[in-house]
């Protein structure tokens, strides 16, 4: 028999110190900071492994869920007992068929009704006075209480949570979905959910306000005062801060844009007479996933641990204090070209929200970016919840994510470093003077820049667009709008409701709302949903609720795509093959037998698929005369040179000089970047370098010129 294993001593503990010893042995020289640490857009840096002393003053790291600073989650049960809200957007435009998707979608999983409103409702302007671009475009169009009787035909919205996009002001909106419960005669103090007024995130998105800030913010505090007697399950304002993570934004700008915003609301409605623990208890957050997956869910908990922070320093008690979030799918890494990815990227970036225990989640339908998104792609949405939940049992666990020590690091260090940027804000004078200022677009903005540069050079991959190009694929094509159409049946259903309003008593109750603006108690609400059982619409509400002050104007954010510019390559080379009939090619001067060129020449194709170009391959040639012939002969307007750094000295001057003596004219491009020969290869007529650092973005542009793909 042999002798007993010893664990202790056949496994002798090893240090830290002995384990930074053995890498660097093995890296051999390259330092450790380069090769084996990753640097993020927050400025945090990635280590490859993470050990127990990481963990060192980070008291929060014994907190338990559900208690202070409620870091882990709000509940101490998490999604177990009460899982996330599968509160997917319903975005169709007329009221019928907004309610025919609302019912299809709530029988199959969904259980919380997330109702965006069309930027003429959100402006507060009716259908027949907004512009036509904004009618119907984003969601639903919601004008009168017959509008509102059509969209909630069949649902009873005292039954489940919804969340109801208000932008600026939420009175006009938050009346017509009281005037309704009230019709059907239900309690109002029944409802759950959040009518989600957020001026400043409206701000920063749309650039501008239809009233000062002071005027929303009164509406805001008379919304609340209602909901505080009437509804007090109703959230009545919301932080949205997705705008800053779909400009190119970061996870610590998310964090401390949040904040700030928070903050700014928090102060305004003190000042307007209300407790900290009842605005706190009728705040909630709402957030973009973006695509590093650890990072996501740190942020989520990292906002936690720094809103905790914020109402303790108000003076808000430990329920106060926690911190209800609401997230959605990013929108600025999603891709129009090969977009079935898109399933992909919503379903990592649902499993960090969830195990970052948001409360309510959107995963955005993979065509959600250019247009409105059908029964199929909603229903796959909504089934990446429900594959997370039933096969993938995230509801059984608390905090998936606790006790990491890589995530509570770096949630640790999300939160230090969101703190910072939260107090140079406030040093600003707050978010409304920063956005004025610029500080929050400008911050977002170098992010952004650093993304589109890595994103060009192909460092930041976009599967699909700036790398792995499916030619093969399908385009999926946006349904046509007729937007005249649209507005013309809106305008004729506000026409129709107008034809059944007693004018006078209309225009009694709207005086009665002007008459009560400036007060700042909880009558106005009822005031104003008096004027909608009476027949006022939306628009003439908004417009009766509107008080002096200045309209506020900063410069927006610049919401993107951080595909769009090979997007544009892809689809101007897909409309040249259209225009012409022909493929723009490059031929591919392979030089010496097939494992000799075939690694740059299969790069090659790869490279130039992304912009809808064709290569001309071969399997090698002997000589440069064959190779400069077959080159000539092909017809193509490029050329690309491929072979090894070692055989380019002898075959490059010579071919190159014999394809431009023929054809001036020709583009040539070599698959690689021998350093010691650019300057060499340059002066023999090389116009360009193929190498995995190029700026990818560039050279097909620069290659799109030369060959006249344009429209």
């Amino acid at each position: 028999m042999g002798t007993a294993l010893d664990i202790l001593s056949d496994f002798p503990a090893n240090t830290h110190a002995d384990w930074l010893a053995a890498v660097e042995k093995e890296l051999k020289g390259k330092p450790f900071d380069k090769t084996l640490v990753k640097k993020t857009y927050e400025g945090i840096d990635i280590q490859p492994m993470y050990f127990m002393h990481d963990l060192d003053g980070l008291p929060q790291v014994d907190s338990l869920p559900g208690q202070p600073p409620a870091m882990r989650g709000t509940s101490a049960s998490g999604h177990v007992v009460n899982s996330w809200h599968i509160a997917q957007e319903i975005t169709l435009t007329e009221p019928e068929a907004f309610n025919r998707a609302a019912q299809f979608d709530l029988g199959r999983g969904q259980n919380s009704l997330n109702i965006i409103l069309d930027r003429a409702s959100l402006h507060g302007v009716d259908p027949d006075r907004a512009p036509q671009e904004d009618v119907g475009v984003g969601g639903l169009s919601l004008a009168t209480l017959t509008d509102a009787r059509t969209a909630f035909t069949g649902i009873d919205l005292t039954s489940l949570p919804f969340r109801l996009s208000c932008g600026a002001s939420g009175i006009a909106p938050a009346a017509l979905i009281a005037a309704l419960i009230a019709e059907q005669g239900k309690p109002a103090a029944d409802l759950r959910g959040t009518l989600a007024v957020d001026p400043l995130g409206t701000l920063a998105m749309e650039g501008g306000l239809p009233c000062s800030l002071e005027a929303a913010y009164d509406r805001m505090a008379q919304l609340t005062r209602w909901a505080m007697a009437e509804a007090p399950e109703l959230r009545t304002v919301a932080v949205g801060v997705e705008g800053y993570q779909n400009s190119g934004g970061s996870a610590v700008q998310d964090i401390a844009f949040a904040l700030a915003t928070g903050v700014a609301y928090l102060r305004a409605l003190l000042e307007r007479g209300l407790d900290i623990d009842a605005i706190a208890a009728r705040m909630t957050f709402s957030f973009a996933i973006g695509n590093d997956f650890f990072m996501e869910i740190a942020k989520f908990r990292a906002a936690r641990l720094s809103w905790s922070q914020v109402v303790a320093s108000f003076g808000g008690s430990e329920e106060a204090q926690k911190m209800c979030i609401h997230a959605r799918t990013s929108r600025w890494n999603k891709t129009e070209v090969d977009p079935w990815v898109n399933m992909l990227r919503v379903s990592t970036e649902a499993f960090s929200g969830i195990a970052g225990a948001v409360d309510s989640l959107h995963v955005g339908p993979f065509d959600e970016i250019f247009r409105t998104p059908n029964e199929f792609s909603r229903r796959i949405a909504r089934n990446v919840h429900i594959v997370l939940k039933e096969e993938g049992h995230l509801d059984k666990v608390v905090d998936p994510a606790g006790g990491c020590w890589y995530v509570e690091k770096i949630t640790a260090q999300l939160a230090e470093k969101a703190w910072k940027l939260f107090q140079d804000v406030e040093a600003a004078g707050g978010m409304a003077q920063a956005l004025a200022q610029g500080l929050p677009q400008a911050e977002v903005a170098a992010v952004a820049e650093r993304r589109a540069k890595n994103i060009a050079t192909r460092t930041d991959r976009l599967v699909g667009t700036n790398m792995y190009p499916n030619l093969q694929e399908k385009r999926q094509l946006a349904e046509p709008v007729d937007q005249a159409a649209l507005q013309r049946q809106r305008i004729a259903d506000l026409a129709s409701h107008g034809a059944t309003v007693d004018q006078a008593a209309r225009e009694t109750a709207l005086a009665a709302v002007r008459d009560h603006a400036a007060a700042l108690d909880a009558a106005l609400m009822a005031k104003a949903v008096q004027a909608v059982r009476t027949g006022a619409t939306l628009g003439q509400l908004s417009a009766a609720l509107r008080s002096g002050g200045e309209a506020v104007r900063v410069q927006p954010l610049n919401l993107h795509r951080g595909s769009e510019p090979f997007e544009r390559i892809r689809r101007l080379t897909e409309a040249h093959i259209a225009r012409t009939g022909a493929t723009p090619k490059l031929f591919l001067a392979n030089m010496g037998p097939i494992p000799q060129h075939k690694a740059r020449a299969d790069f090659a194709t790869a490279f130039f698929n992304v912009g809808a170009f064709e290569t001309i391959g071969n399997n090698g040639f002997a000589t440069v005369d064959e190779a400069a012939k077959a080159t000539l002969d092909s017809g193509a307007k490029a050329v690309v040179i491929c072979s090894t750094d070692a055989t380019y000295p002898e075959i490059v001057p010579s071919l190159v000089q014999r394809i431009k003596a023929d054809n001036p004219g020709m583009m040539v491009i070599l698959a690689g970047f021998p350093k010691e020969h650019i300057d060499a290869f340059k002066a023999a007529g090389v116009d360009e370098f193929l190498h995995v650092r190029v700026n990818a973005l560039e050279l097909l542009t620069k290659l799109q010129q030369h060959l006249e793909v344009a429209a």
